[in-house]
């Protein structure tokens, strides 16, 4: 599988710089966990994440509904269901309103944008970066008819951006803190520190759980704080991952995201 720890690929044409996401690598192991969100007053949303061999599925609740996104890797596709409605959604996996992570690195020394329309890649050489060994490319994206160029240093062990530097002078920098428990399991802890011309430096925290291949927590400026809890590790049932019967396929209006039609 060539999906790893996060968008870089994706992220680059958007402009967004995205750093060790929450989106478990689907080749990895397979599990369940509850997904909390807290900001500065307490809770702001609960949910269920199960993950199983190439497919993702997360159940959250939006304006009073539920909403069920099932992503397939191998298929190329993301199912957003509303089971209220019995209605479902089609997009592909990966499109700008897509909810899992696009593909980004097989291994950081192949080409990162192989496959993926839009972008193109060259490979300048290798680096050290924060005492970690990296391979560094350049990236160029067209994205709504604009052409955009950033420089990545990828790592070597991990396939994540250590340093990103976009257009307008933005940057992005990701930093092994050192290894740390949570809820029973090793993890290791980074900082990811983003810069912009004319703004202070801001910095997010997140924990990687390296058997998962996935951040189980993430701090961002603020006081707000997305993790993953109660994780149980094992088989997950196929049912989990396909449209119930006597759903009803839906097209979303333009401009909308993860929202039924009335």
């Amino acid at each position: 599988m060539k999906t790893r720890i996060l968008a870089s690929c994706s992220a680059l044409a958007a402009g967004l710089l995205v750093a060790l996401g929450a989106q478990a690598d689907l080749a990895g192991q397979e599990f369940s966990a509850e997904m909390v969100q807290r900001g500065p007053e307490g809770p702001i949303s609960t949910g269920k994440m199960y993950v199983g061999g190439p497919r993702m599925r997360t159940e959250m609740d939006h304006q009073g509904q539920q909403v069920v996104r099932i992503a397939d890797e191998k298929r190329g596709v993301e199912w957003v269901l509303f089971p209220d409605q019995q209605k479902y959604m089609e997009r592909p996996l990966g499109g700008p309103s897509s909810s899992a992570q696009p593909p980004s690195l097989a291994a950081p020394s192949e080409d990162p944008c192989a496959g993926m329309p839009g972008l193109t890649c060259r490979k300048l050489g290798e680096e050290t970066i924060a005492g970690r060994p990296a391979v560094k490319w350049e990236m160029v994206a067209t994205f709504q008819g604009q052409t955009m160029k950033s420089t990545q240093w990828i790592d070597k062990e991990r396939g994540v951006p250590l340093r990103q530097e976009m257009p307008g002078g933005q940057s992005t920098e990701l930093k092994l803190v050192g290894t740390e428990t949570l809820d029973g399991r090793s993890v290791e802890k980074w900082e990811v520190t983003a810069t912009q011309p004319g703004a202070a430096p801001t910095r997010t925290f997140q924990w990687y759980d390296p058997e998962l291949k996935i951040a189980v927590r993430q701090e961002f400026p603020g006081g707000f704080v997305s993790e993953l809890k109660s994780i149980r590790v094992g088989k997950q049932g196929d049912h989990l991952f396909t449209i119930p019967a006597g759903y009803e396929r839906i097209t979303a209006p333009t401009g909308m995201s993860g929202q039924p039609m009335r």
